[in-house]
């Protein structure tokens, strides 16, 4: 019986050691996504537009406040291009304030409510 289960637990072993091994190694290494402290240049899609069934035109914000940068890239498969780039000026790098919404819209019920709390609601 052990004969046979032997294989299945050697396999077991090696992906768990191969999965904790990966996590031990994605702390060490610098630039990756999800590691504190080590964070590459902040990137934010602006836009997207399909050109085709594979082919899209994309615009990406790189950086922040006065060092941001607007790319616009042509994506199709293997291979990125960039077609255009250029400096985003201050106002439009900072994000906006959301707007209020209307006085009797359904958004602005919706935050009556909420900060009334579910108990408080008219029947």
């Amino acid at each position: 019986m052990w004969q046979n289960a032997w294989p299945a637990l050697v396999l077991l072993a090696l992906m768990v050691g191969l999965a904790w091994a990966l996590k031990w190694a994605r702390g060490r290494l610098p630039g990756l996504p999800g590691v504190p402290g080590q964070s590459g240049p902040s990137l934010k899609v602006l836009g997207s537009v399909s050109l085709g069934p594979q082919q899209r035109v994309v615009t990406l914000q790189v950086g922040h406040g006065e060092a941001a940068t607007c790319l616009v890239l042509g994506v199709a498969p293997g291979s990125v291009n960039t077609l255009h780039e250029m400096a985003l000026p201050a106002d439009t790098a900072a994000p906006s304030a959301p707007t209020a919404p209307l006085a009797g819209g359904f958004a602005a019920r919706l935050a009556q409510q909420l900060v009334k709390g579910p108990g408080d609601a008219p029947r």
